[in-house]
């Protein structure tokens, strides 16, 4: 197996020679192996172990097995302990999602203070069909039914085209030692119950089942690439960027173009699936809503506004609603970037800069988001304005409303809504040696 092996990493993992690279290891049969196959071939490897505090005595003897092993090969060990059960009760995870959050978190941490360049995990062949079953189970789109992905960002996965019997094989054709999870042989998890109950009826029937599993993974792939190259070309047709004044860019999604194509709720789904989102009836729904409706997942917001869907991340409110800006402030970075310049002639106005009599100025003045009652004398028009009826006549969407900030003095007037209309008021006695530039970066 050992040349079989090189011959593999030289084929498709050529990019980790000569790199600084970390592997997960349990103590069990496969990342075991997996080490002394790389200390075989003189990569340059460290090794790192997470003791989950699930097993009592058994994970605590895993731990020093492990440490043992490093002496054995020469290789620098990194270990930890995470209370996982504690863990998974306070995030409301199960026992392995909550381990595997804590592990990969852990790897990350390493890889950085450490510079590694990729965390190398032991999963194989039958760990890949195993996925693949559960997804089933569970209901899965295309994504699930793919396998699990040989790189993953920096994390490698140089065993997969090789089975738990070949692995086997290899330790024991090496007097290799290992660690045996006993909870693997019960069916406590669904994983167990696949492996112990469901696989050898599958290997009886077709005892060339990985091998045909791994054809069907690659046509699944290939037919996903498909996909994912038509998707590419739907959304530069149905999507657009959209700035949000001082918010993050955002998405903005034309219905219209959605509703006309074969299947909108599969193409919504392609298109959005990267966003986290759960509730997908919810976020088909939102083509039909009323402007306003919006659906949520961890990492963003999804928004219907008149004829489109605006996507943006979900921003943590500040719990600071106003900033002071005292007289002899030349610039402030935050909430948003401005800078003030005394100048006697006024240049080229625009909707990121203004100019505005100083001797009209009351200090300290204010920066802050708008609120109900809020009112202006757009410059160039007669008489004062709602706020709230000047952005519906801009026509500003629910999130531009959110991301826009006042200019105010310090009696709460408007002199600026900041990057879209001047308040007449500050301008109106304006002369050529006393005014104020200011400028929105």
């Amino acid at each position: 197996m050992l040349q079989k092996f090189k011959e593999h990493i030289n084929l498709n993992f050529p990019f980790l020679k000569d790199k600084k690279l970390l592997i997960a290891i349990s103590g069990g049969v496969d990342s075991v192996v997996l080490t002394h196959l790389f200390s075989e071939l003189n990569f340059d490897i460290s090794l790192a172990h997470c003791n989950f505090q699930l097993r009592e005595k058994e994970s605590n003897l895993d731990e020093e097995f492990v440490k043992i092993l490093a002496q054995k090969t020469s290789n620098q060990i990194f270990t930890t302990q995470f209370n996982t059960s504690e863990f998974a009760l306070k995030n409301k995870l199960s026992t392995q999602i909550a381990a595997r959050e804590l592990r990969y978190n852990w790897f990350q941490e390493i890889i950085e203070k450490n510079n590694f360049d990729y965390v190398l995990t032991a999963h194989h062949a039958d760990d890949n069909l195993e996925t693949f079953l559960i997804n089933l189970t569970r209901g899965s789109g295309l994504d699930g039914f793919t396998g699990i992905p040989k790189i993953n960002g920096n994390i490698v996965r140089p065993l997969l085209a090789f089975s738990r019997e070949e692995i086997l094989a290899y330790a024991k054709l090496n007097a290799i030692d290992w660690r045996e999870d006993a909870s693997n042989a019960t069916t406590k998890y669904i994983r167990n119950k696949i492996r112990h109950k469901i696989l050898p009826v599958l290997k009886e029937i077709n005892p060339n089942l990985l091998v045909t599993f791994a054809k069907t993974v690659e046509n699944l792939q290939e037919s996903k690439q498909i996909i994912e190259d038509k998707i590419a070309d739907i959304s530069s047709e149905v999507t657009q960027p959209f700035d949000c004044a001082q918010g993050d860019n955002l998405i903005k999604i034309d219905i219209t173009k959605i509703n006309q194509l074969s299947n909108p709720k599969a193409y919504l789904y392609q298109l959005l699936k990267e966003y986290s989102f759960t509730e997908w009836n919810d976020v088909y729904n939102l083509l039909s809503a009323q402007s306003g409706k919006q659906v949520f997942s961890k990492t963003h917001r999804l928004l219907k506004d008149r004829d489109f869907l605006l996507l943006s991340k979900n921003v943590i409110s500040d719990e600071k609603n106003e900033y002071l800006i005292d007289e002899n402030q030349s610039e402030i970075t935050h909430p948003i970037h401005l800078s003030f310049e005394a100048i006697q002639q006024k240049s080229e106005e625009n909707k990121q800069t203004i100019y505005v009599d100083k001797d009209l100025l009351k200090y300290p003045l204010i920066v802050r988001k708008w609120q109900i009652g809020d009112y202006l004398y757009p410059l160039g028009m007669q008489g004062k304005k709602k706020l709230s009826k000047y952005f519906k006549d801009e026509k500003l969407s629910l999130l531009e409303k959110e991301n826009t900030w006042l200019l105010c003095n310090n009696e709460n007037e408007i002199i600026w809504v900041i990057n879209y209309r001047q308040d007449g008021r500050f301008s109106m006695k304006i002369t050529s040696n006393n005014l104020l530039k200011i400028t929105l970066h």
